[in-house]
């Protein structure tokens, strides 16, 4: 791949913002130099090639990677799993552990988040209003989305459900979701959230285990062609299945342009729904499949779910038997393009939204991902170190590793 070269110039003041990266290996081995600015990625050349610049950063000794992508968290129950007693949702308190959780993410590198909301009973639209405070309070660190996700669309207490849903898109819910599981007409659930995305002109995403081929059948030939699209996560259940008839239910969701989320850091569902979705299986028949974290440490599914890109990507390479690329390209450029945004490339013209972490190859990345600089829009917006030093031995000296500092003797 060539270097990209500096955009034309109009002869005006050189933005303020401009940032120069430099140093930094892409992962065809180059090392290069990248100047940002106005949110975009400017020029890259060849380590030394691009004029200096008063605010730069040395990346030697970091990869340069396109920055994850969060597409399932749940904001509104993360961070909940060490509060004594009954968990509380009043609106505060599910707006202080949303972006929370929304910055534990960013510092992992995710500089876009989808965030599933539960809507409806007796939280009302409570926790939808708390998940867009979050959202309000992160502009400019992190772009944050909300999924209305509505409990029952059918039968008596359907109505109030999409009444509630409709409301919710209103007052700025970006994506119609739900869990069409747990109402007693899935079908039905999935028919009505269709026609009310359909009705906004937004994306759908909805939570399902994905273990009924009937059903995702049925659901495929619903969302056949419909833009901007339908997404479905976690799907473990279609691991369950028999491989021909799980690879069928593949091809049907593959030419629906169905995409699906899986979750292999444990999900955000009951025990009993545990696993990942056959991540290869849907790949080879079309599927694109992102990877995302599902529950951050909350209360009922996961109490110890990290939020971490890199570790679902370490996740997918080491027990799916996914390539390193691959698994990386399930959370950084397949998550971006389920979630609708630009794709990003360390090329010009692309967009600045970026991950340096320390190492020079993608798989050591992926297992020892330590000190991360975060970059959204053109900004430095995360940084996170980390610093290993060995005790004074013959191996320490000999492989010439850092070494704990030694106290002064003194006089």
């Amino acid at each position: 791949m060539p270097d990209s070269q500096p955009q034309p110039s109009d002869g005006a003041t050189a933005d303020s913002s401009a940032l120069l990266l430099c140093g930094a290996r892409l992962t065809d081995g180059r090392t290069v130099d990248v100047r940002l600015g106005g949110g975009r990625i400017e020029a890259v050349g060849t380590a030394g090639s691009l004029p200096p610049h008063s605010a730069r950063i040395d990346l030697t000794g970091h990869l340069l990677l396109p920055a994850p992508a969060e597409p399932h968290a749940h904001g509104d129950t993360a961070l909940s799993a060490e509060t004594p007693g009954p968990v509380s949702y009043a609106p505060a308190d599910v707006q202080r552990r949303a972006t929370e959780a929304a910055l534990l993410q960013l510092g992992h590198g995710a500089t876009a988040l989808r965030c599933h909301v539960r809507i409806g009973d007796v939280q009302g639209l409570g926790t939808l209003e708390a998940v867009l405070g979050a959202r309000r309070a992160l502009r400019g660190l992190a772009e944050l989305t909300a999924v209305a996700a509505p409990r029952l669309l059918t039968g008596a207490a359907g109505a109030d459900g999409i009444a509630v849903l409709r409301d919710a898109m209103k007052m700025g819910a970006g994506v119609v979701g739900g869990c069409p599981d747990a109402d007693p007409d899935p079908i039905g659930y999935t028919e009505r959230v269709l026609e009310i995305a359909a009705e906004h002109g937004c994306p759908v995403d909805l939570h399902t285990h994905g273990d009924d081929p009937a059903r995702l059948a049925r659901l495929a030939a619903m969302a056949g062609g419909m833009r901007p699209g339908v997404t479905i996560g976690p799907c473990a259940g279609l691991a369950r299945l028999p491989r021909d008839v799980a690879a069928r239910t593949a091809d049907r969701l593959a030419a629906a342009g169905v995409h699906v989320v899986s979750l292999p850091q444990g999900g955000c569902a009951g025990v009993e729904h545990r696993g990942n979705a056959p991540v290869r299986l849907l790949r080879a028949a079309g599927v694109r499949v992102a990877a995302g974290s599902g529950a951050l440490r909350d209360a009922v599914c996961n109490p110890a779910g990290r939020g971490d890109p890199l570790e679902a990507a370490y996740l997918l390479a080491s027990q799916a038997g996914m390539r390193p690329s691959d698994a990386y390209d399930c959370v950084a450029g397949a998550a971006r393009e389920v979630m609708g945004l630009p794709e990003v490339r360390v090329e010009a013209g692309f967009p600045a939204e970026l991950l340096a972490v320390r190492g020079t190859q993608l798989s050591g990345v992926l297992s020892l991902a330590y000190s991360r600089i975060v970059i959204h829009r053109g900004r430095v917006v995360a940084r996170t170190s980390a610093v290993r030093e060995y005790c004074d031995s013959a191996a320490a000296v000999a492989l010439e590793l850092p070494r704990q500092g030694r106290p002064d003797p003194g006089p």
